[in-house]
C-alpha cells in the first residue's frame, strides 16, 4: 500500500487489506473510504468483510464504489458529505489511488478553484488535467 498526502487531513493509497489496518490506525487515519466496486480483481478482499475489519480497529467506513470512471454526481455528493461528516484524516483508496483523488476533486470543485486542486493532485503525484472542464463547470468561486 503506498499512501499519497494530498492535504494535512486527507490522502489516498492503492488496494487497502486487512493487514494494513494497524499501520493505518498508527499514521492517525481515523476514516477510510472504499471507492472500489467488489469484484474488479482476483484477490481482492470484499468492501463488506475489509469494513467489519476497518470498524474492529475503530475505522469510520465508507463504500462509495466508482466502476469504468464512471464519476455519477450521486457518488461526488455521497462523498462530499463522508468528508464533511467524518473524524480526520481521512484515507480513500481504490486499485490505484486515481479514482480516490478524483472524487475528492470533484467534491471539493464547487468550493476550490481547479487549478488549485490540480495543484494538490500533482503534488501528490495525480494528473488530473484531463478533468479541468469538469472541475471548472462546477466551481461556483
Amino acid at each position: 500500500m503506498e499512501i499519497r498526502q494530498v492535504t494535512p487531513f486527507f490522502a489516498v493509497a492503492d488496494q487497502v487489506v486487512e493487514d494494513d489496518l494497524p499501520a493505518l490506525q498508527a499514521k492517525g487515519f481515523k476514516t477510510l473510504i472504499c471507492n472500489r466496486p467488489d469484484g474488479e480483481a482476483d484477490g481482492q478482499p470484499a468492501a463488506e468483510m475489509l469494513a467489519a475489519k476497518a470498524r474492529e480497529h475503530g475505522f469510520d467506513w465508507y463504500w462509495i464504489p466508482i466502476s469504468s470512471g464512471n464519476f455519477s454526481q450521486d457518488a461526488v455528493l455521497a462523498f462530499e458529505q463522508a468528508m464533511a461528516a467524518t473524524d480526520q484524516p481521512v484515507l480513500a483508496f481504490c486499485r490505484s489511488g486515481t479514482r480516490s483523488i478524483t472524487l475528492w476533486a470533484l467534491s471539493q470543485a464547487t468550493q476550490r478553484p481547479a487549478a488549485v486542486l490540480l495543484e494538490a493532485a500533482a503534488r501528490a503525484g495525480y494528473d488530473l488535467s484531463a478533468m479541468v472542464p469538469l472541475l471548472e463547470a462546477r466551481f461556483k468561486g
